[in-house]
């Protein structure tokens, strides 16, 4: 049996963290301190005219019972001027309260997002399988996050000048009925957190199970024509089925729970109707109070009430804000843990001027076969090599090490920042998006906000490198540079190929990793495919298999992987010379 999520010390620092963050943020955080100050006043405006309310109140409802024709008549003039002001103060509150919920959502969101990029925290997340649905709690939970935060805030604050505005209007009607308050309050609350405490673990699972039918349902459209091909619909929707299951069988434990807990709130809000009339009446009905106190103490009553109740009130926001919070927490938790481990993992070392392999050692991920041993050479920025081998697993295995997306056993890697090496696979990957973005350049290896500009590339230099490689017909053809697309279906592999190229020209990176260019690009076009990276000064590693189209007069230098992780590095002019080998061990 699960047990209940109880909010931790973490998840309380992370909360006040956040706030803290937000309101010394240099843009967002400025005008979030002025919405909150308008806030408040705003609060003071509507406590300050609930209890002139209570006033008008009373004296309208002594008119009544004095048969005072005149007073009631003023009395109902000013009942409607305070209903009137109410409504525009109410109106304007709420609006300012969703603008600075949103506001932070922004805020929170890209930070959450840029975090969620930085050292490629999302690769690493999804790799572990530690955490479930990052995505959902970055959309979701952020948006719940940021304004049920502000709404219990400022909840919290409204409470506390109520029951400074009211208990001395209720004092000064009943002492008693102002102790009935706080101890029918206390009892409450304790009551209900007593019955509703469930819900906690119970939201929190929601939250998860409704994420995991929606992933279902992604999976089955993302890959709509694989599952078409292979008839396999009857699995997936099997397996939606039985996600819907879990959430329907969840969900009826949520709702047998507040069966439970609305049975009590019901019952506590119609006798918050009631107590004052309870106690105010027999004083009316002795002469010692006007008609008009009844009606007072009532409003009196229900404002203090409320204020003290706000567990009870909004328990059911309260359980599905803890879950919520407890999800971030784990989210932000997840993602310093994973950087924290990337950024002690001494196997990655910086060296802007060269690609080094010293010492390593790779094993495959699944049977734990060696694939390449003691692997130790280094590729200076301005050489150009080639890396051929019959083991397809090797060369693979090699070509993600070398980006933090295999497991090292032994040795390590130096090299430049991620956005200065970077990689183009067999198939090129052009996501949705307009020609704008897929020619950004690589996000940084430490990316913040500021550091977002650094992508961004000037429209005149966009297209001055894709009239250089005879690809500017794509601005005509899509539209503009702003026009998005589903690449894969509009392009030629060639044509992505080349696109990718463009975005390679534009970031200027030290090295380039290409795999199998050949399979998309004709021996004609990989050859001035080469030679403009080498006008560049872009120094480019090419992995190909021994049956590989390759013209070895664009190479420096081979790299042949062989069985049992051996391995020998010659230079391409002397090939019979083995310069460093592991061959004999």
């Amino acid at each position: 049996m699960k047990k209940p999520i109880l909010i931790s010390r973490a998840n309380w620092n992370s909360l006040i963290t956040s706030v803290k963050y937000f309101i010394t943020a240099k843009k967002a955080g400025i005008k979030a301190k002025w919405l909150f100050f308008f806030l408040i006043l705003l609060l003071l405006g509507i406590n300050g005219l609930n209890v002139l309310n209570s006033y008008v109140g009373r004296d309208f409802m002594t008119a009544i019972e004095d048969r005072n024709r005149a007073e009631f008549i003023r009395m109902a003039l000013s009942y409607i001027a305070v209903f009137g002001a109410s409504t525009i103060v109410a109106v304007i509150y709420r609006y300012a309260e969703e603008r600075l919920g949103l506001l932070w959502r922004r805020w929170a969101t890209k930070q959450a997002l840029i975090s969620y990029a930085d050292h490629r925290v999302y690769y690493r997340l999804k790799m572990t399988g530690e955490l479930g649905n990052p995505d959902q709690r970055i959309a979701d939970d952020i948006r719940t996050f940021s304004v049920m935060t502000l709404s219990f805030i400022l909840m919290v604050l409204n409470g506390s000048i109520t029951v400074i505005a009211f208990s001395g209007v209720l004092w000064s009607i009943s002492p008693l009925l102002f102790v009935v308050a706080v101890l029918y309050a206390l009892a409450g609350t304790f009551l209900t957190f007593l019955l509703g405490r469930p819900l906690v673990r119970l939201n929190y699972d929601q939250l998860d199970k409704e994420a995991n039918f929606r992933s279902s349902l992604i999976y089955l459209r993302g890959n709509a024509e694989s599952v078409a091909m292979s008839r396999r619909e009857g699995h997936l929707i099997q397996l939606a089925l039985t996600n819907l299951d879990d959430l329907v069988s969840n969900f009826r434990n949520i709702i047998s729970v507040n069966r439970n807990v609305n049975f009590f709130i019901t019952g506590y809000n119609w006798m918050i109707q009631i107590i004052p009339a309870l106690i105010i009446a027999p004083l009316f009905i002795d002469g010692t109070v006007k008609f008009g106190v009844i009606t007072q103490s009532a409003i009196a009553f229900t404002q203090l009430l409320g204020a003290f109740s706000l567990i009870v009130t909004q328990f059911q926001s309260i359980s599905s804000y803890t879950a919520v919070l407890a999800r971030l927490s784990s989210l932000i938790e997840a993602g310093q843990r994973e950087k924290a481990a990337w950024l002690s993992d001494a196997t990655y070392t910086r060296d802007d001027g060269q690609v080094a392999y010293q010492g390593l050692t790779l094993y495959s991920a699944h049977s734990g076969r060696i694939l390449i041993k003691n692997l130790s050479i280094a590729i200076p920025h301005g050489k150009r090599v080639l890396i051929r081998g019959q083991d397809e697993s090797s060369r693979s295995a090699l070509f993600h090490a070398t980006f933090g997306l295999w497991h090292i056993h032994e040795g390590r890697i130096l090299r430049p920042p991620l956005e200065k090496i970077l990689l183009v696979t067999e198939l090129p990957y052009l996501p949705p998006g307009t020609l704008r973005e897929l020619l950004l350049g690589p996000w940084p290896e430490q990316g913040t906000i500021e550091r977002m500009e650094e992508i961004q590339v000037p429209e005149d230099r966009m297209m001055d490198v894709l009239t250089m490689l005879k690809i500017e017909w794509l601005v005509a053809r899509f539209g503009g540079l702003d026009n998005r697309q589903h690449w894969e279906n509009s392009l030629a592999l060639e044509d992505q190929q080349v696109l990718v190229l463009a975005r390679i020209l534009l970031a200027n990176p030290r090295f380039v990793f290409l795999e199998k260019p050949d399979t998309t690009l004709d021996p004609e076009q990989l050859d001035w495919i080469l030679r403009m990276l080498t006008e560049h000064s872009i120094s480019y590693v090419t992995f190909e298999d021994e049956e590989g189209r390759v013209d070895l007069n664009h190479y420096d230098s081979l790299l042949e992987l062989q069985n049992a992780g051996a391995w020998s590095y010659k230079p391409i002019k002397n090939a019979k010379i083995v310069n460093i080998s592991n061959a004999a061990a």
